[in-house]
């Protein structure tokens, strides 16, 4: 399985990507109660977030990456604190992240 099937079939199934267009189509853009689920199923996989990038309103807010924090990329603490962050911040926003599926996992599915 490639790492974009796996994160279609267990990521962000019963999610709306609300990239319309302002980015790369491949890139999934999502609400922030939606992005909250696919950090809860990011932790779940264990997969590695290594950056987090926010829009308002189609243009780029603020982005945060793991090297910040000073955290491994599968560090849920990194992540959710980034998040948490970006939220205060702004309402409003929409998230995406880049996602690394561990190639154990790849195969296991």
């Amino acid at each position: 399985m490639k790492q974009t099937e796996f994160l279609e079939k267990n990521i962000f199934i019963d999610l709306e990507n609300v990239n319309d267009g302002f980015e790369d189509a491949s890139i999934h853009y999502f609400s922030e109660s939606d992005f909250a689920t696919v950090l809860k199923r990011a932790e779940h996989f264990g997969l590695s977030i290594y950056k987090i990038e926010s829009f308002l309103d189609g243009e780029a807010f603020d982005v945060a990456d793991h090297d910040a924090f000073k955290k491994k990329a599968t560090d849920p603490k990194w992540y959710e604190k980034a998040f948490s962050d970006l939220k205060k911040r702004q309402e409003g926003l929409v998230y995406s992240a880049t996602y690394k599926v561990s190639k154990k996992l790849l195969e296991r599915e």
